[in-house]
């Protein structure tokens, strides 16, 4: 099967999309199949061999991501590689692109909802309209992308039952979550190297992984941490990625006189990251914009707990005293949980492995696979006119 994968970011940014993609994409090509990257040219000059980009700009409010409003044609390049299936993970001006080369190559479409885009748009829309109204026009949108493909991917039921709520129209939906590289992120790894890096050693380490972004909610994070340095000096949050907002959460660190006990790494090589979550004692997710929660699911499968917020996917992602702590959203309720999740046993964290394995990026692959032949399938139909 030759899969044409559509996306509004790539390399070398890094956020839970590329690394979707990016396991996806290893996967599929594992199992014999042939995988196309089609992205926006990024604004650093970065060229990673093999996919094809599209002219673009640069997101002036989000440094390091790109946006290609351009209008060309690859519709001869998907003609070339003989695409079989148009698999879109992005929403914005890619999934448009998706959508118009299908129509005019007659190509199935799948779609995955991997971003909550209408929570995140209120931070970084340059023009002042109201927070209802972005939402409202983007929700009219979507409406169309999701009920104009073949087929819909949700990583959680959580997000399935929202997008339904939304594009009730769809002609399938299934949850199908991104996969965890059960191989790569396990209990065996070693992090004493990290620890060594940061200063960590003897101390206990709560971990934060992702953008460094205002959707992130990490004001809710470093403000519950603040309670738990009052209880135990030797505690750390160590804070793992770069983003827009890296120097406004420094700056409310300093306001919280938490230098020294807040650590920024600011990006680290994907390769390191086994290593990242080995030197962690617990993690941390307090993001309600997360539609599954990948970083979750790299933490559980290297045997660390998560305290997770009581909401949307991570709700659905952590069972309370299984393999993480849920809070709601107050600095004491998140505190508790990372208290929790720092103190937790041997029982527990192989529990929390034991849950991981049930996510393997193997198992999410055939599931997407059988997606894949469904449309394919649904597309000869309605050329045939058997199916609307």
């Amino acid at each position: 099967m030759r899969v044409a994968m559509f996306t509004d970011s790539f390399l070398p940014a890094r956020d839970g999309v590329v690394n979707s993609i990016l396991m996806t994409k290893a996967q599929l090509e594992k199992l014999g199949h042939e995988v196309y990257i089609f992205a926006p040219e990024p604004c650093n000059g970065h060229r990673e061999d093999g996919v094809y980009y599209f002219r673009s700009l640069t997101y002036k409010r989000y440094p390091g991501y790109s946006f290609s409003p351009f209008p060309t044609n690859k519709c001869e390049i998907l003609h070339d590689l003989d695409i079989d299936v148009i698999h879109t993970h992005g929403l914005l001006f890619m999934g448009v692109r998706s959508m118009f080369a299908a129509r005019t190559m007659r190509l199935p479409v799948v779609v995955s909802f991997h971003t909550m885009v209408t929570d995140a748009a209120k931070y970084y829309t340059p023009m002042p309209i109201p927070e209802w109204m972005t939402s409202r026009l983007f929700w009219i949108y979507l409406k169309q992308l999701l009920e104009r493909a073949d087929s819909v991917v949700a990583p959680t039921a959580a997000i399935k039952s929202e997008l339904l709520t939304y594009a009730p129209a769809m002609h399938r939906v299934d949850v199908i979550p991104t996969g965890v590289d059960c191989d790569r992120f396990r209990p065996e790894n070693d992090g004493s190297g990290i620890r060594h890096r940061y200063g960590l050693d003897g101390e206990r380490v709560l971990l934060h992984v992702g953008r460094v972004a205002m959707e992130k909610n990490l004001d809710l994070v470093i403000d519950g941490f603040s309670r738990l340095v009052k209880e135990d000096s030797m505690v750390r949050l160590l804070i793992v990625g770069d983003g827009p907002a890296k120097k406004h959460y420094q700056d409310v660190v300093r306001e919280k006189g938490l230098e020294g006990k807040v650590i920024f790494t600011g990006f680290i090589p994907d390769e390191e990251l086994p290593q990242v979550y080995a030197a962690c004692d617990a993690s941390v997710i307090a993001s309600k914009f997360e539609t599954q929660g990948l970083v979750g699911l790299e933490a559980m499968a290297s045997g660390k707990p998560v305290a997770g917020i009581n909401y949307r996917a991570v709700k659905e992602l952590i069972r309370n005293g299984e393999n993480g702590f849920l809070f709601e959203d107050d600095p004491a309720s998140c505190a508790e949980a990372m208290w929790s999740a720092l103190d937790h046993s041997d029982e527990l964290r192989a529990s929390t492995r034991r849950y991981a394995l049930g996510y393997s990026v193997q198992l999410s692959v055939e599931k997407l696979v059988e997606l894949y032949k469904y449309s394919i399938e649904r597309k000869k139909m309605v050329l045939d006119g058997k199916v609307f």
